[in-house]
């Protein structure tokens, strides 16, 4: 991963978890217990904040990551086991992010719109 896109990874991460700690904001443990219920939520059709693309895409991704079949082998030292916590990473803060729009959803709130996100 070259400079910028690790700043860039890095600043979106501290931006997240900046956003747990405000006031009237969920907080990290809450949006963990909220998952399993934002996912049977989208499932249902009950919440559009989740696109079903991005909950496929999740479920891909936890495909490849338990998968013995990579794009770059473990083996190779360093690049094998980076695209693996590179694609974890992105899970996480898609979840921890989705999440907490979730948990503003069920307060009565509605979700931000993210951009290129399709909202039924």
């Amino acid at each position: 991963m070259n400079r910028k896109r690790s700043a860039a990874a890095a600043g979106q991460a501290w931006q997240i978890y900046a956003e747990t700690l405000q006031p009237d904001a969920p907080g990290l443990w809450e949006r963990v217990r909220a998952v399993p219920r934002m996912v049977k939520s989208v499932l249902r059709g009950r919440y559009k904040g989740m696109s079903h693309g991005t909950l496929g895409l999740l479920a891909l991704g936890l495909v490849y990551i338990i998968s013995p079949i990579d794009a770059i082998p473990d083996v190779i030292p360093i690049a094998g086991i980076a695209d693996d916590t590179g694609l974890a990473l992105w899970m996480l803060a898609v979840l921890v992010k989705s999440a907490g729009d979730f948990v503003t959803w069920e307060r009565g709130g509605r979700p931000r719109v993210v951009v290129g996100e399709p909202i039924d």
